[in-house]
C-alpha cells in the first residue's frame, strides 16, 4: 500500500470515527499524519500500533477493513507476524467476525514459518475444540513447541493437562511443580499478560490440595494477585477475562468464610 493510499484512507477514517469511543485510535492517527500528506509509518506498522488500540471496543468497520487488507497484503510477502494478527482477529471477533476456522487457517500458517505465538493459539483452537471437536495430541503438540520457544502460556496448558490426565497421564504433582515454575519465572512485563491466568492456578492448587496441601491463606493471597491482573486483562479488552474474574472473586469470598469460622473464640471480658 503506498503512502499515498493509506494517508487516504486513515483521512477518511478520522472524518467517521467516534472520537469519544476510540480516543487510542484517534491519537495513534492524528500524531502520525501531517495535512501534507506524509505518513510516519509504514502501512504494516500502522496496523500492528492499531491492533491493540481501544482494546475493550469492536474495532470500527472502517479500521477492520484496513487492517485486514494491509495484513493479507504482507501474507502475500509470507509476514508470519501478519498472519498471527489476523488470526488474533478472526479468534476473538474483534475485526467484527469471529470465525475459528480463518483463525486456524492463520495461525497454521504462521506456525509454519516458525511464529511461536500463531504455535500457541493453535494449541489453544484444539484444546478448546474452536473449529469442532477437541484434539488434545494436537493441543498438546502445538503448547510443547511453544513451551520450548519460553512461552508460559504453553507451559501453564501442559500443567493443565498433567492436572486434567488429557492426552497424557494424570500427575497432580507434576502439574503443580508446572504452575509453580510458571509463577517464579514471569516477568512484569509477562504479568500484565498472563499473570491472572497462573495466579489463578496457583490459586486452586492451595484450595483443592492439588500436588499439595491444602492452605486457605496461600489460596487466598494467588487469588487476590490474580483478581488484579483480571481487572487489568479486562480493561485492555480481554472479553474472554470476565469469568475468570468472577470465579476468583467467588473463591475468595467462600475462603474468607472457611478462615472465620476457623478463628478462636476469644471473650475478652472473661
Amino acid at each position: 500500500m503506498t503512502e499515498k493510499t493509506l494517508y487516504g484512507k486513515l483521512s477518511n477514517i478520522l472524518k467517521t470515527i467516534d472520537r469519544e469511543k476510540y480516543t487510542d485510535i484517534v491519537s495513534i492517527i492524528e500524531c502520525n499524519i501531517e495535512d501534507d500528506g506524509t505518513v510516519y509509518m509504514d502501512a504494516f506498522e500502522f496496523a500492528c500500533e492499531l491492533h491493540d488500540a481501544d482494546g475493550a471496543e469492536i474495532l470500527p468497520k472502517e479500521v477492520a477493513e484496513l487492517m485486514i487488507e494491509i495484513y493479507l497484503e504482507e501474507i502475500a510477502k509470507e509476514n508470519p507476524d501478519a498472519m498471527t494478527n489476523l488470526g488474533s482477529l478472526y479468534y476473538t471477533g474483534r475485526c467484527g467476525e469471529q470465525n475459528y476456522e480463518k483463525a486456524v487457517e492463520y495461525y497454521t500458517m504462521a506456525d509454519k514459518h516458525g511464529e511461536r505465538q500463531a504455535t500457541e493459539n493453535l494449541g489453544y483452537c484444539y484444546y478448546y475444540g474452536r473449529t469442532g471437536e477437541v484434539d488434545y495430541k494436537k493441543a498438546y503438540h502445538y503448547f510443547v513447541k511453544g513451551a520450548l520457544d519460553n512461552h508460559l502460556n504453553s507451559l501453564y496448558k501442559i500443567g493443565d493437562m498433567y492436572k486434567n490426565g488429557y492426552y497424557v497421564e494424570k500427575d497432580e504433582k507434576e502439574a503443580f511443580y508446572i504452575y509453580t515454575h510458571c509463577y517464579e519465572q514471569m516477568t512484569e512485563v509477562c504479568a500484565e499478560l498472563i499473570g491472572a491466568d497462573i495466579c489463578m492456578r496457583m490459586g486452586n492448587v492451595y484450595f483443592y490440595g492439588i500436588g499439595t496441601e491444602k492452605n486457605y491463606e496461600m489460596a487466598l493471597k494467588y487469588y487476590q494477585e490474580a483478581e488484579q491482573h483480571y481487572y487489568r486483562k479486562i480493561n485492555n479488552g480481554d472479553f474472554f477475562a470476565k469469568k475468570g474474574l468472577e470465579g476468583v472473586i467467588e473463591k475468595q469470598n467462600e475462603i474468607r468464610k472457611i478462615l472465620l469460622d476457623e478463628l478462636p473464640d476469644f471473650n475478652w471480658r472473661e
